[in-house]
């Protein structure tokens, strides 16, 4: 016999067609590439709402209380092939956003009415505090609340009146109840302008305290007297029976967390 011829043995025989038909898998699969199999895997993901897209509209004083970022860091640690995307808006640009399909969720400072087809979760309510020049006469901190009545003389900045008026109605709601109606003076878009239009003496204002995490030169804070003062209201809204799993996980959470957190401040 030829050095270099050979007989198949019986068992080789046998398993030699298996042999070949799963090389031609391998083959086969390799053309297709990677992404073979991977696809239904995204699929049942994403119904679960562990895979998918979500964008979150947050207004500009809502990353400032201590909630918000704690809760979207929470999310992302659960579902972290969710990918996030967050915007700012205020009330009004929000509301078109969530109907048109462009936003999935959003924050609130406004306590409203559930519009239609949407749903409004109250979360939190914090205390407001007023933000006055450092030079001010009441800016000094002598460990006393600053009746709101001492502010009535003051021109109080206004922010965003028309577009996100919340904080403002606020406002003037709690001075109209110490027994004044605020002068107005020049309008900020944005509570950062508002607090830079204080900060050079154009005038006062009143913010939610998680605002005071914005150390800004120029600037003091001091806590109002009574417990009647103006409070700022947070909250999520969402699209009513929004089919994705991954919006329904989102606000399932966030209300979970404001609930524990008011179970431990009763508890407290």
């Amino acid at each position: 016999m030829d050095e270099h011829q050979f007989t198949l043995t019986p068992a080789v025989r046998t398993t030699r067609p298996h042999f070949s038909a799963s090389r031609a898998r391998s083959a086969a699969r390799s053309a297709a590439g990677p992404g073979i199999g991977v696809a239904p895997r995204s699929a049942k993901r994403a119904a679960r709402g562990e895979q998918g897209h979500l964008r979150l509209s947050v207004p500009p004083t809502a990353p400032f209380h201590p909630f918000v970022p704690t809760v979207i860091r929470a999310f992302r640690d659960a579902y972290p092939l969710v990918s996030l995307a967050m915007e700012e808006s205020l009330r009004t640009e929000t509301l078109e956003r969530l109907r048109g399909g462009q936003v999935d969720v959003a924050f609130l400072r406004a306590s409203i009415a559930a519009p239609e087809g949407l749903a409004v979760y109250p979360l939190r309510e914090e205390p407001m505090v007023a933000a006055l020049p450092s030079g001010h006469a009441l800016a000094r901190d002598d460990g006393r609340a600053v009746p709101l009545r001492a502010l009535a003389e003051e021109t109080f900045i206004a922010y965003a009146r028309d577009t996100g008026p919340a904080l403002y109605e606020a406002m003037a709601a709690a001075c109209l109840r110490a027994g004044f109606v605020p002068r107005l003076g020049q309008e900020a878009p944005r509570i950062t302008t508002a607090l830079s239009l204080v900060a050079t003496g154009f005038g006062v204002t009143l913010v939610p305290a998680s605002m005071q995490r914005m150390a800004l030169e120029g600037v003091t804070y001091r806590e109002l007297e009574g417990a009647d003062g103006p409070r700022a209201f947070l909250g999520i809204m969402a699209r009513r029976d929004d089919p994705s799993a991954a919006v329904r996980h989102f606000v399932a959470l966030v209300r979970r967390a404001a609930r524990r957190r008011d179970d431990s401040a009763a508890a407290s």
